[in-house]
């Protein structure tokens, strides 16, 4: 029996340890809770972070010799690019841009594809078109892609016929060279990201979001095996500096080496280069002033590698094992010196020439990492142990409850009529089920708010969705503030167990991915989380956490950093047009993380509505719950 209660009670063998984290728990928690945020933020300095190296040798010689002279040849595209786009003002120039590739002897081909747009029956066309120069060296087994997306003249983003003129100059380049052992191929997408993921779905026959929603079609031609990507965002003919954008779908990252590539060839033609469109520091700076300006810059990173959107057209890229970035030619604006065409076709050049030395796929250097300037970055191995440390409270709070339990149950006498030490499982596990149908539920709903709120009300398809989902946040908010359960106390000690184990392992998978959403998710819940225990009697001194709980309600909390993110850009604005700005960005955001689930594979949406809604609910039944105990 001695041998069998070592194996079964915890405590055996660690009595005085279990102590401690009994009686200094709470303590406990909350110190590596701000540790791990701490960490977090010295990270930015350089002193603990580290500088950028090739770990890829292939790439360098691209770095030395470089032969083409584009300006002038781009600036001849140019003019007659834009005379055509003021004859085509809505639409992309097709004829002139397929006109250009033949007479560069590409072989050129058209891409079409149709959206069916998820919430209606309105079906959207479009047309990517694409030349490739054939590699002379190679039977055509590996490509690298050079793209641009095209905008149109009335569009809200700022041209890119700079950088289709740049792209058509380069293919003349390309096509006369005889060393290329890749095919290279050369695209113009419509209609932003829609029309490169679907050139990439067609491209490798798949269907990467919902199959009735994106038909790809089928490409008449295609090259090798897609090895890497740079997709450039050139807004004018004189630029002042070269931002590399590099965040993906769902956060993920290229290779750190052709991010390394682009900042090193952006150096070598003198050009400026930033990172989040912030420049690097000088080192004669103070040491404080340093870490603000880096930590500044790693905040920027970890607020839009959160979110899952890509920053540009490369990101889509990420997804099929292609590393890709973009360059965006930041136009001049003030008098400081510029840049022309010749030394951003250098640079083009100079990747392209080093990507067609590699003789296998990245596969060193990093792809998971953080950056605080353009040559400084933070391995895995350096922030991963600061996201566990926001994380892990959780786990030692579930453990400890555990252990209190257990000290309870042997504690109360054998012979209660009350049989204490019992769970109803179907009570705990009609709550976990009842938590996880409604948030399958709600991410189901938005078809079903948009049917409700234009036959009924005559609402557009964004009023529909949002006040859908508000209404369905006021019901669970009432349900949480006015509809008071009393359950017996193992009943809710499980429930908040098992619960917190969830959230710190639904975090802890998010990290293995989108490290940036798990820490922003982790430094809102965590600390809250920490503070919601099973309660015996009611108690005036729970109305605070009962507010900071309905404020991380999921759509709540959506809405107020929506609500500081359009502050912080229009400060200067009253108070009432910033109420009005909130309320039409909050609106816009919620479907647009909708829309890109369905289409592209976001799966933001998705995991706020089927992981942390229902963990919301669940800790909601713990902190309106008054446990009894007989």
């Amino acid at each position: 029996m001695g041998r069998m209660g070592l194996l079964t009670d915890p405590r055996a063998g660690n009595a005085e340890m279990i102590k401690f984290l009994l009686r200094w728990e709470k303590a406990l928690c909350f110190v590596i809770y701000l540790g791990g945020v701490v960490w977090m933020a010295m990270l930015a300095s350089p002193i603990f972070n580290d500088g950028t190296y090739f770990s890829e040798n292939a790439l360098l010689p691209g770095l030395v010799t470089k032969e083409s002279s584009l300006e002038q040849t781009a600036r001849q595209y140019h003019r007659e690019l834009v005379d055509e786009m003021k004859r085509y003002p809505d639409n992309m120039p097709y004829p002139w841009i397929l006109a250009k590739f033949n007479q560069l002897h590409l072989d050129v081909y058209t891409h079409n594809f149709t959206l069916n747009y998820p919430f209606s029956g309105h079906r959207f066309t479009g047309q990517n078109v694409y030349g490739i120069v054939r590699a002379p060296r190679a039977a055509s087994t590996e490509a690298i892609v050079v793209s641009v997306p095209f905008r149109a003249l009335n569009s809200v983003h700022p041209t890119t016929a700079p950088s289709i003129a740049l792209l058509l100059a380069f293919a003349k380049f390309c096509r006369k060279q005889k060393y290329w052992a890749k095919d290279i191929i050369f695209l113009v997408t419509e209609h932003e990201q829609l029309g490169m993921q679907a050139w990439l779905d067609a491209y490798h026959g798949v269907v990467s979001g919902q199959a009735d929603v994106l038909d790809a079609g089928d490409l008449d031609g295609r090259a090798g095996a897609i090895q890497a990507a740079i997709n450039l965002e050139i807004h004018a003919m004189k630029i002042a500096s070269i931002d590399v954008k590099i965040e993906g779908l769902n956060g993920q990252l290229p290779n750190l080496d052709l991010v390394n590539l682009a900042q090193n060839a952006i150096k070598k033609e003198m050009v400026r280069g930033t990172f989040q469109k912030r420049f690097d520091m000088n080192n004669k700076f103070p040491h404080f002033k340093k870490w603000s300006h880096h930590f500044h810059t790693l905040t920027s990173m970890v607020l839009t590698q959160a979110t899952g959107v890509p920053t540009g057209n490369h990101g889509l890229f990420h997804r099929y094992g292609i590393e890709a970035i973009t360059l965006e030619g930041m136009e001049k604006t003030d008098r400081g010196a510029e840049v022309n065409f010749d030394r951003i076709g250098r640079i083009v050049e100079s990747m392209v020439r080093s990507l067609n030395n590699l003789l296998e796929r990245f596969h060193q250097s990093f792809f998971f990492y953080l950056l605080a300037a353009t040559d400084r970055y933070i391995s895995i191995g350096l922030y991963m142990p600061s996201l566990v440390a926001i994380i892990g409270p959780l786990f030692l709070k579930a453990f400890c409850m555990w252990l209190k339990h257990q000290q309870s149950t042997r504690t109360t006498p054998k012979d209660s009529s009350s049989e204490s030490d019992s769970f109803e499982i179907g009570y705990i596990a009609a709550a976990f089920l009842w938590s996880h149908i409604f948030g399958v539920a709600v991410m189901n709903s938005p078809k079903l708010f948009t049917t409700l709120g234009s036959q009924y009300l005559q609402l557009e398809t964004e009023n529909s969705v949002y006040f859908g989902f508000a209404c369905t946040t006021v019901l669970t908010l009432l349900r949480f503030f006015f509809i008071k359960r009393r359950s017996k106390q193992e009943n809710v000690s499980l429930i908040c167990i098992i619960t917190l184990v969830e959230l710190a392992t639904g975090l802890t998978s998010i990290a293995m991915h989108n490290a940036s959403l798990a820490l922003l998710a982790g430094m809102l819940y965590v600390p809250i989380v920490l503070l919601i225990t099973p309660r015996s009697e009611s108690s005036g001194s729970r109305g605070l956490l009962y507010i900071s709980w309905a404020l991380l309600h999921p759509f709540l909390i959506t809405s107020l950093i929506v609500a500081g993110y359009t502050y912080f850009h229009f400060s200067e604005e009253n108070l009432g047009s910033l109420a009005v700005r909130s309320f039409d960005a909050t609106k816009k955001a919620l479907l647009f993380s909708i829309i890109d689930s369905m289409i592209y594979g976001n799966w933001l949406f998705n995991v706020t509505t089927t992981v942390i809604l229902p963990i919301w609910l669940l800790l909601s039944n713990v902190v309106a719950n008054e446990a009894v105990t007989n």
